[in-house]
């Protein structure tokens, strides 16, 4: 140790205070252990609740709400002269978020939870070297639990500069929207955020190297999503490959796809969603024996365990899915694992949200993925423009589509498309975890008249029992 710098310790070191951290911490805390929390940045909360999922659902909202309000005339009520302030739009999504932050940090305080501010790497398996405003600061600690998510995947054409190429945190803070705003990546941000942006008035291009968007999804899902950036004018270039760039008064993207000539995209905004990494530059996790992936991705075992006794990790820093609700479901584990519970994560399924318009929400398995794993399967689908529901809240997009093993009648995966898709997909996640069978969830009684009688209705499809809509010829 170096003579002169402080030092400290504990039994357990959390390194990174978004959603796997600070639960983590707190949870541990709450089990008798002396906890301290080491975060980077200024406010706890990691990305999800900085400057991804909370922000983003402000503002995907806002374009939620200006949309409805345009639309309002077919139902009777007629407004006029409305506008987006977007400054204002932006102010009310940063204190929600302020407000957020502040309330994990009282919480972490609250609980016993040690906050120092700064950048954690291992000096050996166990200490830290935290670098902190003050000099450096050395922790010992019994055991530690790496939480340090992921970040933006960066494109060496396409560096960030935070004025005319941004990356998703730069989008959420955009005074005005773009004339034109071309997205890199058709993935769940580039769609959410493409659709917000188009709402707010802007040019929208979505360039996706993939040669379709939403690839893991059966095709009714992807042809509905396709449809719906169509009719909000959202230009979807699918299958192209960038191949430079060109900055002047605005950029010029050039793009390749097979076998076709060279396509040009200009654009005042160029954004950068074009998948995400480790955060684990310079924690010398390599140097002490961490094992990780092909990808950086810190390897470890249903208990969190990584490769070296006493180290753990969860969250987005030990890979997909990257979602702040899996990360909080590991926390849980961990925090029970070195109290000396009996622990492990042996989830069935893991639910995901895709916010765009309208939203895409998925439990278990598709039909496609159900088949690939040599399933026979049947499938019940319900569509909400036969929902009395749906059309009383002029959401009648989408559908509800249960996929089930055809021997047994298990339930093995739901998709729901539509309005509300993501309040819905808990019962089906909870039924899947259950081990839950057709006939449990067609016997049980859903309140009328709602969105959530949809999946009632797609479970009595699967059987053959349908009766607001026509059953399939078998």
């Amino acid at each position: 140790m170096v003579v002169g710098t402080a030092s400290k310790g504990c039994q357990v070191a959390v390194i990174g205070g978004g959603p796997g951290g600070y639960l983590a911490a707190i949870r541990l805390a709450q089990l008798g252990k002396d906890v301290i929390l080491i975060e980077k940045s200024e406010f706890l909360g990691g990305v999800c609740l900085n400057v991804g999922c909370i922000p983003s659902k402000a503002l995907i909202h806002v374009a939620d709400f200006l949309e409805e309000v345009k639309e309002s005339d077919r139902m009777g009520v007629t407004v006029e002269g409305v506008s987006l302030n977007l400054e204002n739009a932006i102010h009310w999504k940063d204190k929600i978020v302020r407000k957020l932050t502040g309330g994990v940090k009282f919480l972490a305080e609250k609980n016993g939870v040690d906050i120092i501010k700064g950048f954690a790497g291992f000096d050996t398996e166990r200490r830290l070297n935290v670098q902190t405003d003050s000099g450096p600061l050395f922790i010992e600690f019994e055991q530690a639990v790496v939480c340090t998510g992921s970040e933006p995947k960066p494109i060496p054409d396409l560096s960030v500069d935070g004025n005319k190429i941004i990356g998703p945190t730069e989008a959420l803070s955009l005074s005005s929207a773009p004339g034109k705003l071309a997205i890199v990546g058709g993935g769940y941000i580039g769609l959410e955020l493409g659709s917000v942006f188009r709402r707010f008035g802007s040019e929208v291009t979505i360039i996706e190297a993939m040669p379709d968007i939403l690839s893991m999804h059966d095709p009714e899902v992807r042809s509905a999503i396709r449809k719906r950036i169509e009719i909000l004018g959202i230009d979807l270039k699918v299958g192209v490959k960038l191949q430079r760039v060109e900055t002047n008064d605005r950029i010029t993207l050039f793009l390749n796809k097979k076998g076709s000539d060279t396509v040009t995209v200009a654009a005042d905004v160029v954004m950068v969603a074009a998948g995400r990494v480790p955060s684990s530059r310079n924690m010398r996790l390599t140097e002490i024996g961490v094992k990780t992936d092909d990808q950086g991705f810190i390897e470890v075992n249903d208990r969190m365990e990584t490769s070296i006794p006493g180290i753990y990790a969860v969250g987005d820093v030990i890979g997909p899915p990257l979602l702040a609700h899996k990360a909080y479901r590991e926390a849980k584990v961990v925090a029970e694992v070195i109290a000396g519970h009996a622990a492990a994560f042996d989830n069935v399924v893991i639910p995901a949200v895709v916010y765009t318009d309208p939203e895409l929400a998925w439990a278990g398995l598709t039909e496609l993925e159900a088949v690939r794993q040599g399933f026979n399967v049947l499938t019940g689908m319900f569509p909400f423009r036969a929902s009395g529901r749906a059309m009383t809240l002029n959401a009648e997009e989408g559908f509800v589509k249960t996929v089930a093993d055809a021997e047994t009648k298990r339930i093995l995966g739901v998709t729901i498309l539509g309005k509300d898709a993501s309040e819905m997909i808990s019962e089906a996640a909870l039924a899947i975890e259950m081990g839950a069978f057709l006939d449990d969830l067609s016997q049980t009684i859903h309140p009328h008249p709602t969105l959530s009688e949809g999946l009632l209705e797609s479970v009595e499809a699967a059987l053959g029992e349908a009766v607001h809509i026509l059953n399939k010829k078998s």
